[in-house]
């Protein structure tokens, strides 16, 4: 026990301070910039004559490819490292989480690399996300044939 606490005095007396409120600030204001960039194409697009329903799928499409392409060319890792968790906006973040390690495993080929390893970081998020889902609606299933 003597040695966990030495160390956690070690760590703690190495570690950088976190700036809370900068680091909410930012995420707040860069999650709340794509959030309102997403407002602004819904409003673009039943503009252009999309019905609501389309437009939302259309701006989640858009979403999903700007963000794979700023992952493509590096610049959402900028954007990231600068707003923390304020581009984990769902869309955004798994649209990352996908492309990002599509672009790791892009030395190691299409199929043996890209293709088996783009999933390494969503795939569980995609698995725990459905079996959720499914636990979920069987609860409300039950909950039904109970009332």
């Amino acid at each position: 026990m003597q040695t966990d606490t030495t160390y956690k005095d070690y760590a703690k007396s190495h570690a950088k301070k976190s700036p809370l409120a900068r680091d909410c600030a930012r995420a707040f204001l860069v999650g709340g910039a794509i959030c309102a960039a997403a407002e602004g194409l819904t409003t673009l697009y039943e503009y252009l004559g999309a019905a609501q329903e389309t437009a939302g799928l259309l701006v989640s499409l858009t979403l999903i490819v700007l963000t794979a392409l700023l992952t493509g060319i590096g610049v959402f890792d900028r954007i990231a490292r600068f707003a923390g968790a304020g581009t984990l906006v769902p869309i955004t973040g798994f649209a990352n989480a996908v492309a990002a390690c599509a672009v790791d495993a892009k030395s190691e080929g299409w199929i043996l690399g890209v293709g088996a390893k783009m999933f390494t970081i969503a795939g569980p998020v995609i698995v725990y996300g459905t079996a959720a889902g499914v636990v979920c609606g069987l609860a409300e299933w039950l909950a039904g044939l109970l009332r």
